[in-house]
């Protein structure tokens, strides 16, 4: 796992999912004792990574339901230099005693752990010593990700934090008190990048102000951090139950409340001012180097922006062409962006209440779920649920969202649906949707990985956005295969989430990396699929606030469907797309190129 601010904690645990332990509220035992033979030793040291990993980033570990470490917020805070200095010497401790050992005397999985540990942990080195950390931490605050939402998840109880007894309402407490050192090292590296030209676009700052304002509260009760108060288990004692209210109320009232209220009013009054009106990392200093750096980083391939502007183009004209076809076949006379507007305006393809979405979508699970055999030999064993998407954070969030649960179901995965605004939630793009986040998409595959128990933790729980990203969308190329997308609309539904990532390769590069403004990026955005003005303002400014995130799925996609081409075009008869899959999803989450390697040893093997 890479070391990055806390600011992008939220981003890190939804890409990623953070090891902790095996078993919930115990230190996972290690794969093997040490000094017996060689990967033996290796298993020893990538236990012993894993745990001094958890102990720097304890809310990792509460993710994914380690109990441990419930009360801490981090022993350094993550914006820190203390924090910077702890985990580099960590990456470069652990990958100088993995050089110690000969690659050459391993093979299959043992090899692979080898290689992705390396690689990760080089990774990490460079993040450190090139100074993108220094760099991300000068700007902790957007609407899309940061600390403060970030807080709101958990200490609202929605998701991670848990309140189940009394020791977990305390633990909570103890850990967000860490908040307020969080918000004075957060003023502090704004004034920094003041200082440097380093700062935030406003137009995110002006969608990061109001979110900050929801939590200054004239009342506990009405704060969203009384949720666990208000949902208090019937099991508590009424002397808990009294000292937990009260000790709720004097926390969110003189410690939270004017910790957000010190951060807004900072934003407000002083950082608002020096905040810059393009939108590009390639406009502030130092922003284009960073940018390539984060382009390989997400994408793991050597891709340059430029490179991934034309694969982004190309791709966008391929699937405008089928959704031309689409267009003819349901026999709509006009022309598509006239096509567009009755897809976006015409009330037969609305919700009434978030009640009737939520409840679409958990009968659409009921129908998908029994198809999956016919594609996948391993099937994932972990539950999930469909949740709203908080108030707070709903008008700047996209139309769906996935938090891995823990990987012995005492929490399951939660499929968040975004309801507001519910004509920019079309009933014609549910399939796809949900096959992307839940089965067989971001929840099945990320509950696979975890299931597989011979695999160290760094693998079940570790990630690269552009695999776990281009599986979601590499799923919902699979909706006819699975029986779905009967309906031509549902399958355009599919085509509609297929331009709109192919879009995202061509925007995020073009403001990043080629001068694009905000504008031109919304009109692109606009011009070749249905999307509302909605969820195209929200997408746009989520790429400006989380450069090169958006590119993982569509560069994923292409090569996971590229590779079981290759696969089907050299094994003929003898190709097993589950057999494919599994190979896929049991290796747990790879770098492309790792993944690539892994298929064509694989192809190999089946030829013979």
């Amino acid at each position: 796992m890479i070391r990055a601010p806390l600011f992008r904690l939220s981003l890190i645990v939804i890409a990623f999912g953070i090891a902790a332990c095996e078993k919930a509220g115990e230190p996972a035992e290690p794969v093997a004792e040490p000094g017996i033979d060689v990967v033996s030793e290796l298993n020893q040291l990538y236990h012993e990574y894993d745990e001094e990993n958890l102990a720097l980033n304890p809310i990792f570990a509460t993710f994914r339901g380690d109990h441990r470490f419930n009360d801490q917020w981090f022993p350094h805070d993550p914006l820190s230099d203390e924090y910077a200095a702890a985990s580099l010497d960590m990456h470069q401790r652990y990958l100088a005693r993995l050089l110690e050992f000969d690659p050459q005397a391993l093979d299959g999985q043992d090899r692979l752990n080898y290689d992705i540990f390396k690689f990760d942990r080089e990774n990490a080195i460079e993040r450190e010593e090139q100074g993108y950390n220094d760099y991300e931490a000068l700007t902790p605050v957007s609407q899309f990700f940061s600390v403060p939402n970030f807080m709101v998840m958990m200490g609202s109880g929605a998701t991670g934090q848990p309140f189940e007894t009394p020791q977990h309402y305390d633990d909570w407490i103890k850990r967000s008190s860490g908040f307020v050192g969080n918000v004075d090292l957060s003023i502090t590296k704004m004034r920094e990048g003041v200082e440097l030209g380093v700062v935030q676009p406003r137009v995110l700052m002006e969608k990061a102000l109001p979110q900050l304002t929801a939590q200054v509260v004239d009342a506990a009760e009405n704060s969203a951090f009384w949720g666990p108060v208000a949902r208090m288990p019937e099991s508590f004692s009424e002397d808990d139950r009294a000292r937990i209210e009260a000790a709720y109320r004097e926390h969110i009232m003189n410690v939270l409340v004017p910790a957000y209220a010190k951060l807004h009013d900072y934003i407000e009054n002083e950082y608002m001012q020096h905040t810059r009106e393009t939108v590009g990392q390639s406009d502030s200093p130092g922003g284009k180097d960073y940018y390539a750096f984060m382009v390989r980083e997400t994408t793991t391939t050597d891709y340059t922006p430029e490179e991934i502007h034309e694969i982004g183009k190309r791709e966008a004209e391929r699937i405008y062409a089928e959704m031309e076809r689409v267009r003819d076949d349901v026999g709509f006379e006009g022309t598509m962006t006239e096509f567009f507007e009755h897809l976006r305006n015409d009330p037969q393809y609305h919700f009434k209440s978030e009640e009737e979405i939520l409840t679409a979508y958990d009968e659409l699970r009921h129908t998908i779920d029994p198809k999956l055999s016919a594609l996948f030999g391993t099937l994932a064993e972990a539950p999930y649920v469909i949740k709203p998407v908080e108030p707070f954070r709903a008008k700047s969030m996209a139309a769906a969202q996935y938090f891995p649960g823990t990987p012995d179901g005492s929490r399951p995965g939660i499929f968040y649906v975004n309801t507001y605004d519910l004509p920019a939630r079309p009933k014609w793009f549910m399939e796809s949707l949900s096959i992307h986040e839940a089965n067989p998409g971001h929840h099945f595959q990320i509950s696979v990985a975890q299931e597989v128990e011979d695999l160290p933790a760094f693998r079940r729980f570790g990630g690269y956005t552009a695999y776990i990203e281009g599986w979601g969308l590499y799923s919902e190329s699979l909706g006819k295969e699975l029986g779905m997308y009967t309906d031509p609309l549902q399958y355009f539904g599919s085509l509609f989430g297929d331009i709109w990532r192919a879009n995202r390769l061509v925007v995020d590069t073009g403001m990043h990396a080629l001068g694009w403004t905000r504008e031109e990026a919304i009109e692109y955005m606009a011009s070749n699929s249905p999307i509302t003005d909605t969820d195209v303002v929200a997408e746009v400014e989520r790429y400006i606030a989380i450069p090169s995130q958006a590119l993982a799925y569509k560069i994923g996609q292409l090569k996971i469907r590229e590779l079981r081409n290759r696969a089907e075009e050299a094994l003929g008869d003898k190709f097993d797309v589950r057999d494919y899959h599994d190979l896929v999803l049991t290796n747990g989450s790879l770098p492309l190129f790792v993944l690539e390697a892994e298929v064509d040893r694989w192809i190999e093997k089946q030829k013979s």
